[in-house]
């Protein structure tokens, strides 16, 4: 009898023998500035929708974020970039950089990717995907169901998980619903990649944890439950 499991997931053989990670931090420097957006040259390690960071030099010891990016095509062997304001490490007590990027800055891109927080509809689930992806340091949702308990919070919007990706020092969800997985970029909510699955039977909402009871509250017109969990999380992601 075929046995239907909660999530199944499709890892190439290739893959799964050469050990690869899931995503490789990928560094290069820019090779033109114009605006808004900077290139680079390709690597299968660059995905659209992924994102980065750009690093200025003073000198040989000294340097800092100057802005955050985001892949927005791949052509002809050179990818192009985005940039945003980088605003993970803002501090109200010292004033901004004031430092554009320019050529030659280094980009770090998939910045973050080694850890992942994670939306799963049950136990079984969250096990299965943190045993296939074993090279990702999963941040464990007990940590999110606390944040949102608190934030008298049972529905996570895009900023609640902008600002638990922040706190947990990673820029990846792994959302674990119908049919599908994927891996979403925090900053964007881009799918940088996606994963066959099978129909989910058994749902805790908002997802898995151990954190009981994450209410809601009268004096918040944003905090109603879930009533459909892969639609909720559906309408969150950007293709």
């Amino acid at each position: 009898m075929r046995r239907l499991l909660a999530l199944i997931f499709i890892i190439c053989a290739s893959q799964i023998l050469n050990a690869k990670p899931t995503f490789t931090e990928y560094t290069a420097k820019l090779l033109s500035v114009e605006g808004r957006f900077a290139t680079v040259k390709d690597s299968p390690d660059i995905y659209i929708g992924s994102s980065g960071i750009v690093t200025h030099a003073f000198d040989a010891s000294t340097q800092t974020i100057v802005a955050r990016v985001e892949v927005v095509e791949k052509k002809d062997g050179i990818a192009k970039l985005k940039f945003n304001v980088y605003k993970d490490l803002s501090q109200q007590a010292f004033p901004l950089p004031g430092i554009l990027p320019q050529k030659d800055d280094k980009v770090i891109l998939n910045y973050l990717y080694d850890r992942s927080l994670i939306v799963a509809p049950n136990f079984k689930v969250y096990k299965e995907i943190t045993h296939h992806f074993k090279d990702i340091q999963w941040v464990h949702p007990d940590l999110m169901g606390a944040y949102l308990a608190r934030e008298y919070k049972p529905n996570p919007n895009r900023e609640d998980f902008q600002r638990m990706c922040a706190l947990n020092a990673t820029s990846l969800i792994f959302f674990a619903l119908d049919y599908h997985g994927y891996f979403v970029d925090c900053h964007d909510f881009k799918i940088i990649k996606k994963f066959k699955s099978a129909r989910i039977k058994r749902v805790q909402l908002p997802f898995f944890t151990r954190v009981p009871d994450i209410e809601s509250s009268w004096f918040n017109w944003g905090s109603g439950t879930i009533s459909d969990y892969t639609g909720h999380y559906e309408s969150l992601i950007r293709n």
